[in-house]
């Protein structure tokens, strides 16, 4: 058996991977994504005028209430208790382009990697449910880890 193979025990079976005896320490993940959409999507979305309602704010809470069920949606995970989760984003009107940030942070034994995942990839799926109505050709894309912090493998920074 592969010994980089975390999540496979010695008889080759898949199997969670036992985080107890790892310390405690403050982790922090943030991950980004981007949803492009057309110049009418852009501007209805601006103006809070499409047709399901406040695009964002919906979208932020759709990912928050998402990184708190990701040990449901993703069979390895561990159940975590977050400390912080935010999602933002950064509109640029210029190139309809609506860039996303989820960040997770935790005091635990295993990382936040997946949580800060499925924060920003639930935020995007969200504006693309709210925009759809209006358009059908919406892009998600760009999905990224930009920084992870805490615990052995130390700090990771994006650099792309």
């Amino acid at each position: 058996m592969d010994q980089g193979l975390t999540h496979i025990d010695e008889d080759g079976n898949v199997t969670m991977v036992d985080v107890g005896h790892k310390p405690n320490t403050l982790r922090k993940a943030v991950f980004g994504t981007s949803v492009v959409v057309n110049a009418r999507t852009m501007e209805l979305l601006m103006n809070k005028a499409l047709p399901k309602g406040d695009v964002l704010t919906t979208a932020k809470i759709a990912g928050i209430q998402a990184a708190k069920k990701t040990w449901e949606l993703i069979p390895m995970c561990h159940p975590l208790l977050l400390s912080f989760l935010d999602v933002r984003f950064e509109v640029d009107t210029s190139r309809n382009i609506i860039h996303i940030q989820a960040e997770a942070r935790t005091t635990a034994g295993t990382g936040v990697e997946m949580e800060a995942l499925v924060a920003a990839q639930c935020a995007a799926m969200t504006i693309y449910d709210m925009c759809k109505a209006v358009q059908r050709d919406i892009v998600i894309t760009d999905c990224k880890l930009l920084h992870k912090s805490g615990g052995r493998s130390g700090t990771y920074e994006y650099s792309g």
